[in-house]
């Protein structure tokens, strides 16, 4: 009987486990050519692949960010999304794609201004979904983005930005809002920055709006136009603040500036010039004469977004600042971040080397502006010190504010311009 049960299990137990094992060879082929398959469309994509883990940072990137956004796919690993994503964009796309019970849902076809690793911005339309675990919670984000043509063919993603840019232009809708800045030491405001804020489209951040309209050869003449409204604007200001504008290293060279100034009603001493990262610089030496020209006359340089990118640091180097404004990136944080507070000082100390006022961008804690205070910064600005506002009652307020004026905190900045 034993014999005969032996005749029969082991050829079923050998065929069984020829079986598998051919089964196992066969996923094992399968699994390789999904792996090759997937290394190809990685190689040969045009798009971004992208994934966040639960805290924001990235899970996976593909190779494609090189073009996009100028990181390696290892720089970019465990690094927050805010390194290239504007957070009240990506917060504006989900929250106006989100289900009725309020629920995260997929969403595409989101144009977004990202920061470029050298700090300027490149316009990339995003397209991105919520990862779900077994219970249904949200457990991260995955999506693709593409750089943004100027022209996209008819009906294309470059025609519409250019559509939009053209309407908003003809219309020009827009306001002058004005952001306290502060001396950290009594607490008094001593000048504002004026911040573009678009009444159409209210997804999309005024940081956007500047991107796709240089997108489409139109950024200077919006640069200028809201440059005018901001000064026209800034007449109804207390008259010992300083007015801070915002103006891309192209825009410095417009050849309107200097009867813009001239004609404003406003003091050129009381002017300062923030120049931004929008677009890189190539040649210093025509954008250091204009601005030296208008530095005579009395108007102050200011260099923004100090340590967001690289073109920050050669700005700072070319033009000499007056004043360094030290980005948010480097603010947020600043009171648990030891590597931060060492940069914060390191910058405290380069300033003063060169005679520049530094001024703390973002700060939205009572704990943030403790360690920048500590590490010597004198000047502040940020949500905590003060909300933008468009109200001319609000900015006379402004004449004599103390030090616990307008302090309150708020989970963002709000974005520049």
């Amino acid at each position: 009987m034993l014999a005969v049960l032996s005749a029969v299990v082991i050829p079923a137990t050998v065929f069984m486990a020829c079986r598998v094992v051919r089964q196992q060879g066969r996923e094992r082929v399968a699994a390789a050519r999904t792996a090759a398959l997937m290394e190809s469309v990685l190689a040969t994509s045009s798009e971004w692949l992208w994934a966040l883990d639960p805290a924001g940072c990235f899970s996976f990137s593909s190779p494609v960010c090189r073009e996009v956004v100028g990181y390696e796919p290892a720089e970019l690993f465990g690094r927050h999304i805010s390194a290239v994503f504007d957070p009240e964009d990506l917060e504006a796309a989900r929250r106006d794609r989100r289900a009725e019970d309020g629920t995260d849902i997929a969403w595409t076809g989101v144009v977004m201004a990202l920061r470029h690793r050298a700090g300027h911005r490149v316009l990339v339309e995003v397209s991105g979904r919520p990862l779900r675990d077994g219970a249904g919670t949200v457990c991260g984000f995955e999506g693709t983005g593409r750089t943004v043509p100027p022209e996209a063919g008819p009906g294309g993603v470059g025609v519409d930005v250019r559509e939009r840019i053209d309407a908003m232009l003809t219309g020009r809708t827009w306001l002058t809002a004005f952001q306290p800045i502060r001396s950290l030491g009594t607490g008094r405001v001593i000048g504002v920055e004026a911040l573009t804020r678009f009444l159409s489209s209210p997804g999309s951040s005024p940081e956007t709006w500047f991107t796709e309209a240089a997108h489409v050869g139109r950024g200077v003449e919006l640069e200028i136009l809201t440059l005018r409204s901001a000064l026209t604007a800034a007449a109804a200001l207390p008259g010992h603040l300083y007015v801070a504008v915002n103006l891309s290293p192209q825009a410095c060279l417009s050849p309107e500036l200097a009867g813009i100034f001239d004609t404003s009603g406003i003091a050129l001493h009381r002017i300062v010039l923030e120049v931004t990262e929008r677009q890189a610089v190539q040649d210093y030496e025509p954008l250091a004469a204009a601005l030296e020209t208008f530095r005579s006359a009395g108007l102050r340089i200011a260099v923004d977004d100090a340590g967001a990118g690289f073109a920050s640091m050669r700005h700072i180097l070319q033009l000499k600042p007056d004043l360094i404004k030290l980005d948010r990136g480097i603010i947020a944080g600043i009171d648990t971040d030891p590597g931060q507070q060492a940069l914060g000082a390191a910058m405290v100390g380069f300033a003063a080397e060169i005679g520049a006022v530094l001024v703390a961008e973002g700060i939205e804690t009572d704990a943030e502006l403790s360690v920048v205070s500590r590490l010597g910064m004198g000047t502040g600005q940020g949500y905590l010190l003060g909300r933008p506002s468009v109200v001319p009652e609000e900015w006379d307020q402004w004449r004599l504010d103390g030090p616990s004026a307008g302090r309150r905190a708020a989970p963002s900045n709000p974005s520049r311009r």
